[in-house]
């Protein structure tokens, strides 16, 4: 018994290191205001499929929470502004939400935040007074279980609940919201909370260009903004907007309070007067934005400070009114085939290996497994390429020339590289979520071959059957690479025989 104990403190107490030592992350957001897209158990399987570990939805739809079991991935799930009244007015009515619509699928799917109400301040209709009454209710809701700090309750703003955001050191909230601001930020800062913003530079420069910098939105200013009050500096609007709520916490004695980015993104198509809705500059934000995120950059006020992100969204949802940018943010399609390729590993550029058996010496490349992933991140990375990524599999079928050797490794090999070549063999096409690796020596073998780029042909029994005929299939690639740090379980080792 006392072995036992000792393993289990272990392991909680690793747990709460990795916690503590996690680092920033990035998450996405799946709206699903469309009449398009994939049912949610194809969804989960593309994001498990590019190692997307954080996702926010907007609802606690049953179907989606079904989908999430027993995946590893950390939901933030939301109540809408729809609902904020019967939560708001009696205790009874959290209570029976959480029985029904949570408790039924924790903690196989694994849910860490709940979001009460979504940008409040800018609801047609007046709800601000019942946001925090209703954020209460359900906290007391998840005390009763003992679930009040495994699953944080906060709500989402947009930047509008600040007055001055510029320069950043002047920060400050609104005073029109602050019968509304002051017992959230009490609530947060006594439950260990975080505030929670939506923050889109896309807007700022869409509605003022004279006054913002194309460059200085999109990460990309060569050239400086000085905040004279303190002399810091800023090379992105994102920096300058999240040092605002920084500074305007500070203001009302409220430093504890971290900060969580819960939307963010740039569009990929817009309206006639959107002349910067475009895949590149999407591409461009987005690229950046990783990169700063999971570097622990921080910001000038709070240089290596962790900041969770999520970026917005999943898909494009063909349902939102608006301009036609309200419904191209996505980064992939309905048909799962990605909008603009898109590196999540913040790197730019995926490893090259060697071991295979042919050196090249015109530069060509292949894309292989890795010996280092996961069988479920392979099996799961082999499913798509073989059917949503349309890929021609009937090589490593059994009594196929690269059928054998029969292994996961194998096959997810033939299988990656097909899909690398057929898509202009780009470092983004053989990331695999990381289970891919790009090699400069062929491994074809036997009567086995591996095709190459501009062949339209897969492996077959002869091995001289890829021919100089072949025509290109270049096309858009279709993986978004998503790669986190290793997570050092070592430690578990450690922990353990150095305690028992």
């Amino acid at each position: 018994m006392g072995r036992r104990f000792r393993l289990i403190f272990a392991t909680s107490q690793l747990l709460m290191l990795l916690d503590l030592c996690r680092g920033s992350t990035i998450g996405i957001c799946y709206g699903r205001n469309a009449d398009d897209l994939p049912t949610a158990d194809k969804v989960a399987q593309l994001v498990q499929l590019h190692n997307i570990k954080y996702l926010r939805i907007y609802d606690s739809n049953i179907q989606v929470l079904k989908a999430f079991a027993n995946t590893g991935v950390e939901l933030i799930i939301g109540i809408p502004n729809s609902d904020l009244l019967p939560f708001s007015q009696f205790q009874s009515n959290a209570d029976t939400w959480l029985k029904n619509s949570i408790l039924p699928y924790y903690p196989t799917t694994k849910i860490t935040y709940i979001t009460v109400g979504a940008e409040a301040t800018e609801s047609s209709s007046n709800v601000t007074a019942l946001v925090v009454p209703a954020m209460q209710n359900i906290f007391t809701a998840l005390r009763k279980v003992g679930l009040h700090k495994r699953i944080k309750v906060s709500t989402t703003h947009s930047l509008g609940v600040l007055s001055r955001s510029f320069p950043p050191s002047a920060g400050a909230f609104s005073s029109n919201y602050a019968s509304f601001l002051k017992p959230l930020l009490i609530f947060l800062a006594e439950n260990q909370s975080p505030f929670m913003i939506n923050i889109y530079p896309y807007y700022a420069y869409r509605d003022s260009p004279n006054n913002v910098s194309l460059d200085y939105a999109l990460f990309e200013s060569s050239s400086e903004v000085i905040d004279p009050n303190t002399g810091l500096l800023y090379t992105s609007m994102f920096d300058a907007q999240i040092d605002a709520l920084y500074f305007a916490l500070m203001a009302l004695n409220f430093r504890t309070i971290k900060i969580m980015v819960t939307e963010t993104g740039w569009p990929s198509k817009g309206s006639a007067k959107e002349t910067a809705a475009t895949p590149d500059n999407a591409q461009i934000y987005n690229t950046n934005l990783i990169r700063h995120v999971i570097n622990n950059t921080g910001t000038p006020a709070k240089p290596g400070e962790e900041l969770d992100v999520y970026i917005f969204s999943l898909f494009n949802e063909n349902r939102k009114p608006g301009l036609d940018s309200e419904r191209n943010w996505g980064l992939f399609y309905p048909d799962e085939t990605s909008v603009y390729n898109l590196d999540f590993t913040g790197r730019g550029s995926v490893d090259v290996i060697t071991g295979a058996n042919i050196t090249s010496s015109n530069g060509t490349t292949w894309c292989i497994a890795s010996s280092n992933a996961s069988d479920m991140d392979l099996k799961n990375a082999l499913d798509w390429a073989c059917g949503p990524g349309n890929v021609d599999c009937s090589a490593i079928q059994p009594s196929q020339p690269c059928y054998e050797p029969d292994t996961l490794v194998s096959h997810a090999s033939f299988a990656f590289n097909s899909y690398y070549q057929q898509n202009s063999a780009t470092d983004v096409a053989c990331s695999f979520g990381g289970a891919g690796l790009k090699v400069d020596k062929n491994p074809s073998y036997d009567k086995c071959i591996y095709m190459t780029a501009g062949s339209n042909k897969t492996a077959t029994s002869n091995a001289t059957a890829i021919s100089s005929h072949s025509s290109s299939q270049a096309g858009e690639v279709h993986i978004l690479a998503l790669s986190y740090t290793i997570m050092p379980f070592f430690l578990l080792f450690i922990l353990i025989t150095g305690n028992v």
